[in-house]
This record gives structure tokens, C-alpha cells and sequence, in this order.
């Protein structure tokens, strides 16, 4: 006959209970830690570690962090939850310069502003102030700064609306890295053309165009430039055709004018 373990009952209770202890122990930590972590959640809401202590604002180039501040509302030691980020936005972009706007919380008691300014293209310089001039060709006359604000081409003589509003939508269609190459604009219209300009860039050429098709024939600059002896300097003619003229020659030209 086959011989069975037998496990007395009186051997089981003691490990039984031991079980049940750890069991009920760990259900006591989980609920003592969910209880302090409420606790923990209620104590912060309601003093002064959720109240905004720090704002940091992006992305404002025209705009002044203050400018910002003021607009959106937006004030330190107020709770960071009773924060309406719709709302702060939706206000924001009501502002012409201000393209869009985001808001985010970011905890403990940071809220971080994030503006995407219309594109700055230009600053039309009148008598010692410059004035900046946005995409749509809006110049925002009562922001003049005393020096430049923000990396853009200065233009000069520029006072007639219609001009200023070609300009910007010519230089509007450039990509960035071309608009930096460019230092100064300068509107020089003649009796044939009134559309004239004369561009002065950061590399040391200068670029005689018109302001017709501007933009597409400014595209190529790189490439122009890329086949000159860079030993040379002179004038990149993009009007009717495209050519070079070396400083020394344009110089021999005027003297045998005079």
C-alpha cells in the first residue's frame, strides 16, 4: 500500500497566518500611501508652492517679455491651476505682430509663453530711428528703436506706402538664409525706373536690381557668387540681365563720364 504525505492542519495555521499578515501589511502601506500622496496633493493646492513663481517667454523677438506678461495676464503668485490657457492664447493672437500662441504649465510652478511673431523682414530707417517692417508690409510706426532689433535688412528711402508694401512682399518670398546675407536696401527709383534698388550685402558685393521679380532673381545670388574670384569686389547687376562689373571698372566708367 502506497504511503501519503499527510500535512497536519496545526502545521498550515501558522503559515496561514503569516501570509495574511504580510498581505494585510502591504494593503495598509498602499493605502497609507495613497492617503499621503492625497494629502500630499490637497496641502500643495491650497498654499502657496502652487502659486507661479517663474514665466519664461519664447520666441518674442519685436515683443518685450514684459509686453507679453501684460497682454496675456498673466501674474506670479496666483495659482497656476486657476490658469485658463485657452483663454491667454485666444488674447495673445489678438495682437498684429503676435502670429500664435501657446501655453503650458509646467509643474511645480513654472508656466512657459510660446509666441510665433509675424516674420520680421526689414527696418525702414527714417531720420535716427528704425522702424520694423513685417511680412504683410505693416511698419509699426510706434515701435521705433534707436538700434535694430532682431536680424534683418535696413531700408533706406523707402517713404511712399506703395514701395514699402513691394518690397516686403518680394522680400516675404526669400528664405531666411538669403534675407541675412543682405545688409542694407536702398530705394534709388530713376525717371525709366521707378522700381530701382541698390543692395548692399554683408559679403562686400553690391547687387543692382529692381524691385519686379526681385525675389526670383535674388534666389540665385548664391549661385552668382559661388562663380566670382573671390579677390574681387564689385557690382552684381540682376536687372534686365545678370552680370558682374568689378569696382576698378565701374570706377574707370565714372571718370570717363566726367
Amino acid at each position: 500500500m502506497e504511503k501519503k504525505n499527510v500535512v497536519s492542519i496545526e502545521d498550515r495555521i501558522p503559515k496561514l497566518k503569516q501570509a495574511r499578515k504580510k498581505k494585510a501589511n502591504r494593503r495598509l502601506i498602499l493605502y497609507l500611501s495613497i492617503f499621503f500622496f492625497l494629502i500630499t496633493i490637497i496641502v500643495y493646492l491650497q498654499s502657496p508652492l502652487s502659486h507661479v513663481k517663474t514665466i519664461v517667454i519664447n520666441g518674442n523677438i519685436i515683443l518685450d517679455d514684459a509686453e507679453i506678461m501684460n497682454e496675456s495676464g498673466l501674474i506670479k503668485n496666483t495659482s497656476i491651476w486657476t490658469i485658463n490657457k485657452e483663454k491667454m492664447k485666444t488674447v495673445l493672437e489678438k495682437d498684429p505682430i503676435i502670429q500664435s500662441a501657446n501655453v503650458k504649465r509646467k509643474l511645480p510652478w513654472t508656466v512657459e509663453i510660446t509666441v510665433k511673431e509675424q516674420r520680421l523682414i526689414g527696418f525702414i530707417k527714417q531720420k535716427n530711428d528704425y522702424y520694423p517692417l513685417l511680412a504683410n508690409g505693416s511698419v509699426l510706426k510706434d515701435r521705433n528703436q534707436s538700434i535694430p532689433k532682431g536680424e534683418a535688412p535696413i531700408l533706406f528711402s523707402f517713404t511712399e506706402q506703395e514701395q514699402i508694401q513691394k518690397i516686403s512682399d518680394e522680400l516675404h518670398k526669400l528664405p531666411h538664409d538669403i534675407i541675412n546675407l543682405i545688409s542694407e536696401i536702398h530705394w534709388e527709383p530713376t525717371k525709366t525706373n521707378k522700381n530701382k534698388i541698390i543692395l548692399y550685402m554683408n559679403d562686400g558685393y553690391t547687387v543692382s536690381g529692381t524691385m519686379r521679380d526681385f525675389a526670383d532673381k535674388m534666389q540665385l545670388y548664391p549661385s552668382i557668387v559661388s562663380q566670382l574670384d573671390p579677390k574681387k569686389t564689385g557690382i552684381i547687376h540682376i536687372g534686365v540681365g545678370t552680370y558682374f562689373e568689378e569696382y576698378a571698372d565701374k570706377e574707370k566708367e565714372d571718370k570717363k563720364n566726367e
